[in-house]
């Protein structure tokens, strides 16, 4: 059985910074599963970067007066540095305007062709009369031909739910601009999803442990495959590397097609920034290593059906066959883990509505791990969830802060002051052993549930330790035990234990606290590795970028409960966390002020 764990990260949109709920859903789940298989003694390979192709790059490019590199540009500093500072532990967060990337797409598509399942076609495309560029059908909006609705999408009317063609559309227009797009007849390749109907419906029905919402909505569209235009007449993307493609400067390969290689591209690009070129191979080509996909809920369909569709096309494992491209036989994803929507007052995050919370914004004002705790116990694993400045507050106040830094604080305290040390046990009572026994068994609780992606039941079972040993100090009062000195050095003793192993079961979640009470607790070096900003040139000769990766194998930290180490010497603790003003739950920071 290999030990191999591949984590892939849905990748960020380029177009501006990231907000809360962008995190909530690809980011910080992936980062808590990574880092407690790291502990559990996995070898994880987490990938991921920003996703820089398409119209939605072009057009934002178009309103900031730049070209879409030099905006491109921009927002990737903007999210590395983001990630960076929330703590998420890539081995490489990169990019898809990489020369490497391009290869990797351009190798894949080229096995695809070979083996038939891309094909050239004729079809309508909608093309804006000002730019000759292709408008995506969501970028044109009209008046629906079958119900009447009057703000019906060009590729779905939101209203009666029919699927769409742009120019079915009453009286079509662009919604970049509100100009009538100009419907002409173009070829491009085209996916024959059709083609996988039976493979991609085979691989699906073994699929046993998924979350029921993705394998339902994942088998339904199985049911109803369509080829899938893979190009569009666009001058910002990857070229199509054929003889009498790759010329035409208008031609590309549109955005959804290359961003879901982007996992395999970034492996790739990490074994070669790492000294060996083929080590990705042991994440994609060796059957025994796991994939796990994490993402938001729009993206199911990308990475439950389609990347699978390419997989199999690339394996010569389509319904017609063929044979395997330049990578081999490539592994399909073990699990697709989703998260609903995080919303703010029912409204799902959105930049252009005002509902956002931007990442940097948050991290300056509260620091990582309050967002990173907050995001775990009440996020949106398995529903939509409302954000609320007043849930945000109560939450960190009595259960990040009172529960968990004041038993780190009062418990380290009485050690320093008694005994200036970790104190020796002498003699410990069944309540002792039983608090003990209890926290030893929260290992095995907590990691099944990490194993599954059971975050929020993870993160409440580790709290529970939490309040077991405040529990045990209520009721234990070593404080009143000066007369009892060897009482009140056991009773000192088995909290600090606790506290050392509730430290471990929360480092996925917290990692920079851990960081933290490790020091306090007298240990030292690295207990949580953090990801580091490296500038680093492009492979194939371009300009350079940043990068997130970390050496992550040097941590300290282990997913087992290990003894306290006896006489380790204490200092008088400073406190982990930080209460949060009650009154921001009714205003909200002047940055994102509450709307009455």
């Amino acid at each position: 059985m290999s030990s191999r764990v591949l984590t892939a990260v849905a990748w960020p949109y380029a177009n501006g910074p990231r907000h809360i709920g962008h995190v909530s859903g690809f980011g910080v789940p992936s980062d808590v599963f990574s880092r407690f298989q790291r502990m559990s003694g996995k070898q994880v390979l987490m990938v991921s970067g920003t996703d820089e192709h398409g119209t939605p790059i072009q057009v934002q490019a178009d309103a900031e007066g730049v070209t879409p590199r030099e905006l491109a540009d921009k927002y990737n500093r903007v999210i590395v540095e983001d990630l960076q500072g929330l703590g998420l532990s890539y081995d490489l967060f990169t990019r898809t305007t990489t020369t490497n990337h391009y290869e990797v797409v351009q190798q894949l598509f080229l096995a695809l062709h070979r083996n038939g399942y891309v094909v050239a076609k004729s079809a309508m495309g909608a093309i804006s009369p000002s730019t000759g560029r292709t408008l995506p059908d969501r970028y044109i909006e009209g008046t629906c031909p079958i119900c009447g609705y009057e703000g019906a999408r060009g590729d779905q009317c939101d209203n009666c739910g029919n699927q769409l063609d742009p120019a079915d559309l009453i009286n079509p227009r662009s919604k970049i601009n509100g100009e009538t797009p100009e419907f002409v007849e173009t070829e491009h390749f085209f996916l024959d999803l059709p083609a996988f109907a039976e493979s991609l419906g085979a691989w699906l029905s073994s699929r046993t442990d998924w979350r029921p919402n993705v394998l339902k909505f994942s088998a339904n569209l199985v049911d109803d495959l369509k080829p899938r235009p893979i190009t569009r007449d666009l001058d910002w993307g990857v070229p199509v590397p054929l003889d009498g493609w790759s010329e035409q400067s208008m031609k590309r390969l549109y955005v959804w097609f290359d961003a879901v290689i982007g996992y395999l591209s970034a492996s790739v690009e990490w074994a070669r920034r790492t000294g060996d070129p083929d080590a990705w191979k042991q994440w994609w080509t060796d059957p025994d290593a796991k994939g796990y996909y994490f993402m938001g809920k729009d993206n199911i369909v990308f990475h439950s059906v389609i990347w699978p569709a390419l997989l199999l096309g690339q394996n010569g494992a389509g319904d017609h066959g063929g044979e395997p491209g330049a990578f081999g036989t490539l592994n399909l994803p073990n699990e697709i883990v989703s998260s609903e929507f995080l919303t703010m007052s029912g409204s799902k995050f959105s930049t252009s509505r005002g509902t956002v919370i931007y990442v940097r914004d948050f991290l300056r004002e509260f620091g990582p791990d309050a967002l990173r705790y907050f995001i775990a116990v009440a996020g949106p694993e398995n529903q939509d969830t409302d954000f609320t400045w007043d849930e945000f507050v109560r939450r960190i106040n009595f259960e990040l802060a009172n529960e968990w830094g004041n038993l780190v604080n009062r418990s380290i305290s009485m050690a320093h002051k008694n005994v200036g040390a970790i104190p020796k046990p002498t003699a410990p009572t069944e309540a002792d052993a039983e608090l003990l026994a209890f926290s030893r068994a929260a290992f095995d609780t907590v990691g099944d549930l990490l194993s599954r992606s059971r975050f929020k039941q993870a993160i409440g079972e580790a709290m529970r330790v939490v309040a077991a040993a405040n529990r045990y100090l209520s009721e234990q009062e070593p404080w009143k035990r000066g007369d009892d000195p060897d009482r009140r050095d056991t009773i000192l003793h088995t909290v600090l234990q606790v506290v050392q192993d509730a430290n471990t079961l929360l480092t996925p979640f917290l990692p920079h606290a851990a960081q933290k009470v490790h020091e306090a607790l007298g240990g030292t070096g690295v207990w949580a590795a953090q990801p580091e900003i490296r500038e680093v040139p492009d492979l194939g000769g371009g300009p350079s970028y940043p990068v997130l990766m970390g050496d992550y194998a040097a941590e300290q930290a282990r997913w087992e409960s290990t003894p306290i180490e006896v006489g380790r010497p204490l200092k008088k603790p400073t406190p982990i966390f930080t209460k949060l003003d009650p009154e921001l739950g009714e205003t909200g920071p002047e940055w994102a002020p509450i709307q009455k």
